[in-house]
């Protein structure tokens, strides 16, 4: 069992920063892959990054590439998703995830979820 709680969303302008947290529980969390996904109203939840258990891989969507980063630290229990150059189409509710070893791309892989911080940035 795995049990998340994040943290570091807010209102800011465009073209600020965020830093996202995502603790973590559970004495085996080392071994799972981690991921970021957002919902904005109204819309499906998508993919914003993922990295591996070692943290030696990281994936990111296309709308973020460049933008955000992923990093976790295992010794803390903590993924973290650091949000640079935000736009007002980045605003949603940033849920963190884990996984069973592999990353993946697509919600329905994880199985684990937190319950959400909502990042909202004005234009």
């Amino acid at each position: 069992q795995v049990q998340l709680v994040e943290s570091g969303g807010g209102l800011v302008q465009a073209g600020g920063s965020l830093r996202l947290s995502c603790a973590a529980s559970g004495r085996t969390y080392s071994s799972y892959a981690m991921g970021w996904f957002r919902q904005a109203p109204g819309k499906e939840r998508e993919f914003v990054a993922a990295i591996s258990w070692s943290g030696g891989n990281t994936y990111y969507a296309d709308s973020v590439k460049g933008r955000f980063t992923i990093s976790r630290d295992n010794v803390e229990k903590t993924v973290y998703l650091q949000m640079n150059s935000l736009k007002p189409e980045d605003t949603a509710v940033y849920y963190c995830a884990a996984r069973r070893v592999a990353t993946s791309t697509s919600p329905s892989d994880y199985d684990y979820w937190g319950q959400g911080t909502q990042v909202t940035v004005s234009s």
